[in-house]
């Protein structure tokens, strides 16, 4: 019978309060925001409520789902996710793919939409965590460590640009960026790959042969020279900011969801928000995702293993940028994304992804008490690990959830012995 010091707790709780609260709250702001557009065009207020319920409901279950899967498992199977992920892109360039709105994003599959990617962002924090594990020591290699992962960027950016869908895209990457820095990158790299990065996605906005990149760079810049255009939305989103002052108009009585601001209950959220219950409202709403992002990088810390670290850093980083994003677009100090608000915007299925990621969030956060209890018990936490590997039948030295607290930032000894 296993000791109880090696069997996993319970996770961390305030991150799950928080995930379920701003799901909630966001179920109730999707149905305010969209009543009325819904009633008009669907003749059912009610339809988008019951289209983000069920995806929260799905989201409960992954979120379960993930948190209760063996660690291990997950690090086995990530280059497995990651070849599924890209299978799913390659899909929508099929018969398969479903476009909307001249972008093609997602694949109807059983009564269900999926959009690749989002999911993309999984299989990209699973395989670089699974990489940079597999050898401690490469990501200071430009050809073993840093050139692999920039040739997995381009692989996804490629294919999530097509669609089109920059944004998305430009996620992906700099959360596998961000994960590279994590896990040790020389500072020098990391200059040169941010410049080149902005180098190419200002070409690639300028030499869009469609205009449709270059008009939203124009409409952020002066929303106001055209009105009713590429600024449209943007003023909007000011109008009903401003509106709802410091306590809001009241919930549900926001007038720019009255088909005045397109997206209101996606992408735009946070600008009924504003309107309807204020600079309060907003204020609240950002401090529970401030939790959300300490609590996430405090399991990264705490983390026994590198895998573990790697993959909670990789999934904070994913929240805490679309966060920024979402902020900034509705605000108006940066150009429309399409990128929505974690848990709070409809999105689509984006919802039962975020909660799914949570879901690995608390599955590493299960195996911080038993850092923290091989770290006392042995007074160095990373022989403890080694034990625990040969104890388990030969797995990488990077999984061995013995390890000391934080110990994944720096290379097993074994590794670096030699």
């Amino acid at each position: 019978m296993p000791n109880k010091k090696d069997l996993p707790g319970p996770g961390d709780f305030t991150l799950a309060a928080v995930v379920i609260g701003l799901v909630i709250f966001g179920i109730v702001m999707v149905f305010s925001a969209s009543s009325y557009d819904a009633l008009s065009e669907l003749d059912d207020p009610y339809y988008y409520l019951k289209l983000v319920s069920k995806n929260a409901a799905l989201g409960v279950a992954a979120m379960l789902a993930a948190a209760l899967v063996p660690l291990r498992r997950l690090y086995s199977l990530s280059p497995l996710i990651l070849i599924f992920c890209f299978v799913l892109l390659l899909l929508l360039f099929t018969p398969l793919g479903e476009t909307r709105n001249n972008a093609t994003r997602w694949i109807p599959i059983m009564g269900f939409t999926i959009m690749p990617g989002e999911i993309a962002k999984i299989g990209a924090i699973l395989f670089v965590a699974w990489f940079l594990c597999r050898d401690a020591g490469r990501i200071r290699s430009f050809g073993r460590g840093v050139l692999p992962l920039l040739l997995l960027c381009g692989a996804l950016f490629a294919p999530i640009y097509k669609q089109p869908n920059l944004s998305t895209a430009i996620t992906v990457c700099a959360i596998i960026l961000a994960m590279m820095f994590i896990a040790g990158m020389s500072l020098a790299h990391v200059g040169w790959i941010g410049a080149a990065a902005a180098s190419a996605v200002a070409f690639l906005i300028v030499s869009d042969g469609s205009g449709y990149q270059m008009s939203r760079i124009s409409g952020f810049l002066n929303p106001f020279e055209n009105p009713q255009g590429s600024g449209y939305q943007v003023m909007q989103s000011l109008l009903g900011l401003g509106a709802g002052g410091v306590f809001g108009v009241g919930l549900g009585k926001s007038i720019q969801k009255a088909m005045y601001l397109p997206e209101g209950h996606n992408d735009f959220i946070l600008a009924i928000i504003g309107e309807e219950l204020g600079l309060v409202g907003c204020i609240l709403l950002l401090a529970a995702y401030m939790l959300l992002i300490y609590r996430g990088a405090y399991i990264a810390i705490r983390s026994p293993s590198r895998f573990g670290t790697l993959v909670a850093a990789g999934i904070t980083v994913m929240f805490a940028m679309q966060v920024v994003m979402n902020v900034l677009v509705v605000t108006a100090w940066m150009p429309p994304t399409g990128v929505a608000l974690p848990f709070v915007s409809y999105g689509g299925n984006a919802l039962t992804i975020y909660m799914g990621l949570a879901g690995i969030l608390l599955n590493v956060s299960r195996y911080m008490d038993r850092g923290a209890a091989a770290s006392g018990a042995g007074g160095d936490g990373e022989a403890a690990g080694e034990a625990a590997g040969g104890a388990g039948g030969g797995a990488p030295p990077i999984m061995e959830l013995g390890a000391a607290p934080g110990a994944g930032f720096r290379p097993a000894r074994r590794r670096a012995a030699r």
